[in-house]
């Protein structure tokens, strides 16, 4: 088998120019061409694969292209400077990624390139009365450089054609998924050290300037929420009129009609078919909020009847909505125009490359010698033990206390190598629950139970999310009492590596601004959540959380869908940093996971299991985007006693 020392062979600032393609005879070959617009369909639960290929994708690039390379025929006076610009590697000292051209090319494409270059093309909508496009774009892709394109396009044009409000508005409404995005998307308000500024977006001072009087709302989605009256009103006022509702949410933006919309994370915004019939269960076990979905939707129909929307920009890494056949199957946006996903980011060096253990030498499933640390809530024995209301000084189950303890040898050897390197913050382990009580347990196990490694035996570096109090802090609402969780965060920020007066200022924050504040800022210098070594937490935290030294991921909870494995490891792939090889490549860095299946290939058995661990535990590792078998052997530096 086809070994590479690293799965990055490709630069990201041009065209990709080959991909990695995984052969029947279990090698890896790398192909001279571009990967074609397609996405893998995985069934963890009947262990099926299949390729579906994005046809629409595939010619809208090739029009693309030939659009581009006849110098871009139909757009505006402003457009064309602005693509010059963006295209000029002299003009900021980091060029923009291919991917992020791509994108904002392929919708100035859709909306002033010449009809020739558009002929026989149909762009499907969401059965609703507004136009939405879609841009695919993995973690770590450069999705907010995108945004602050779409805006600067769209508010020059607005402001130097003002006749042409069909295709450019100057009052722009993004809306984000949580608390967490929307506070990251503020690099978006045109304002000193902003994007605009940092990335030099605009080809001159007098058009940056002219930029400021962009219209720019950033909002939760709780925002689209209808409004409820308080249960002590005498005055009973009836439910909110679209008016008094457009008022509401768009404030400074209710002035003006034909507004763009720019959803992030837009894989929570669809529009449910009729025919889809899941219940609350199935869809949390799919990773899909059906009420967060409809409410998001709803709430843009209502502002498309009062002011009209324009148009909306998606942006996501998983543009996924349930079809309706079966509780748990998911088929990617019908709109969607553009597409650069996870093979091609980790193939370019954007994101880490995830490793998901398919064999070892110490516990394989006797059948299919696949490694039980693959998925292990799979195992019986795992899913009894874990779906039941325990206490939280009841024992984990073997399996995982042993996983723990392998993933940790990972992981201490991996924290050595960063204190070595001086690094601010350690590598942090991620584990997503399946319940409340499982991640209770699991935080009992690291601070007071019997885990093996005395590194991790650190309660003042663990948080587990309380998922009742996150909501809460999401639509800014106070949490229950609850002394022992205040008492484990009040812990947390007292072992930080902060200043004191920093120190004070949180002790005096509610719990539930308390914990967002901690998860927003997990290994960031100076932030309350810098020292952590392990977060635990039901949910996948908000989308938008992915932390760049999440290093390991443990999955225990059911898996039914590709989707959800793919959001879940999406977590942990932002990069830590960008050094460079000799071929101008970026050098790989990884995320290893247990227990999350992603789609992978295995091309068959392959030896016979050890019936004991050797002294050094050796394990098979899969880069679970490509879809092949293993790199090689990877042997960690101490085994479970």
């Amino acid at each position: 088998m086809t070994k590479p020392k690293s799965l990055i062979i490709n630069t990201p600032f041009v065209c990709p120019q080959q991909h990695w393609a995984p052969q029947q005879d279990g090698t890896l070959e790398i192909i001279p061409e571009r990967r074609p617009a397609s996405y893998e369909v995985f069934d963890a639960r009947n262990n099926t694969r299949r390729t579906e290929k994005l046809e629409l994708v595939e010619t809208i690039r090739g029009r693309v292209d030939q659009w581009r390379d006849a110098g871009y025929p139909g757009v505006t006076i402003v457009t064309r400077r602005l693509l010059e610009h963006w295209h000029d590697n002299t003009a900021r000292e980091y060029p923009f990624y291919f991917c992020q051209l791509e994108a904002i090319e392929t919708l100035i494409w859709w909306l002033e390139g010449a009809e020739e270059y558009k002929q026989g093309i149909y762009v499907p909508g969401d059965g609703g009365a507004w136009q939405r496009l879609c841009n695919k774009m993995a973690t770590g892709a450069g999705k907010t450089t995108v945004m602050a394109m779409i805006i600067t396009w769209q508010v020059l044009n607005a402001l130097t054609y003002p006749k042409r409000n069909k295709d450019f508005s100057r009052a722009i409404f993004i809306v984000a998924p949580g608390l967490t995005v929307k506070g990251r998307l503020q690099v978006l308000i045109p304002s000193a050290g902003s994007y605009y500024d940092e990335f030099n977006l605009c080809p001159s001072e007098a058009l940056r300037q002219k930029l400021n009087q962009a219209e720019v709302l950033i909002e939760n989605w709780h925002t689209l929420m209808p409004a409820t009256e308080p249960k002590r009103s005498v005055v009973k006022k009836g439910a909110e009129t679209d008016e008094a509702f457009t008022r509401r949410v768009l404030g400074k933006l209710a002035a003006f009609k034909d507004i763009v919309v720019i959803n992030d994370e837009a894989h929570h915004a669809y529009r449910k078919p009729a025919e889809v019939k899941i219940s609350k269960k199935q869809a949390e076990e799919a990773g899909i909020d059906l009420d967060e979905a409809t409410r998001w939707i709803e709430g843009l129909d209502r502002l498309h009847k009062t002011r009209r929307i324009q148009r909306c920009f998606d942006l996501s890494a998983t543009p996924f909505a349930p079809t309706g056949k079966a509780s748990t199957d998911t088929a990617l946006f019908d709109w969607i125009v553009s597409d650069f996903g996870l093979n091609d980011a980790i193939e370019a060096g954007l994101v880490k490359t995830p490793r998901v253990v398919v064999r070892d030498d110490a516990m394989p499933d006797a059948k299919t010698l696949r490694s039980k640390l693959y998925h292990i809530y799979r195992d019986p024995a795992v899913a009894e033990d874990l779906n039941r209301k325990a206490e939280p000084h009841e024992a984990l189950p073997k399996l995982v206390k042993d996983a723990y303890t392998i993933l940790g040898a990972d992981w201490r050897a991996t924290a050595k190598q960063w204190a070595d390197s001086k690094h601010h913050s350690p590598p942090v382990m991620l584990t997503v629950c399946n319940r409340t009580e499982t991640a209770a347990r699991i935080e009992q196990f690291f601070n007071q139970g019997d885990c093996h490694w005395p590194e991790l035996q650190a309660p003042g570096k663990t948080l587990r999310v309380d998922s009742r109090v996150m909501e809460k802090a999401e639509v800014g609402e106070t949490a229950g009492a609850d002394k022992g969780y205040e008492a484990r965060l009040e812990q947390v920020i007292d072992e930080a590596a902060i200043p004191e007066t920093r120190k004070e200022q949180l002790r005096g924050m509610k719990k539930e601004e308390l914990l967002r504040e901690i998860v927003d800022n997990v290994g960031k210098r100076g932030g309350a959540g810098q020292n952590l070594q392990k977060v635990i937490s039901v949910a996948m935290l908000s989308e938008g959380w992915d932390a760049k030294n999440v290093t390991h991921i443990m999955g225990l909870r059911a898996f039914t869908s590709q989707l959800l494995c793919e959001q879940v490891i999406g977590r942990g792939l932002r990069r830590v940093g960008y050094d460079k090889d000799d071929d101008g490549l970026f050098l790989p860095e990884y995320v290893n996971v247990f227990g999350v299946p992603l789609s992978i290939y295995e091309p068959g058995r392959a030896g016979k299991p050890r019936r004991r661990p050797s002294p050094a535990l050796r394990l098979t590792w899969c880069p679970t985007g490509l879809l092949w078998n293993c790199v090689g052997r990877t042997c960690f530096a101490s085994s479970p006693s």
